[in-house]
């Protein structure tokens, strides 16, 4: 059966909104939650504007890739 292309992720070139739920400044690593509730790992360096912090609770919006391992994470945060 042909999947017709669809992406079985939900389309991971579009942007997603979402807002961050953890991140540990000590290794830069953190989570984001999208607003359907789907949570997405991501490392510091993926903060779009180059800064290497960012504050729990802080709206974003992110795309989704896959990263290590075939793993979903979040790249291109921006608030």
């Amino acid at each position: 059966m042909s999947r017709g292309g669809t992406d079985p992720w939900g389309s991971l070139a579009s942007t997603h909104a979402g807002s961050v739920v953890e991140f540990d400044a000590d290794s830069g690593l953190g989570v984001v939650a999208d607003t359907a509730g789907r949570h997405y790992p991501f490392h510091c360096t993926a903060i779009a504007d180059g800064t290497r912090a960012i504050g729990i609770g802080q709206a974003v919006r992110f795309t989704v890739a896959p990263g290590h391992g075939g793993r979903l994470e979040a790249r291109d945060l921006t608030s």
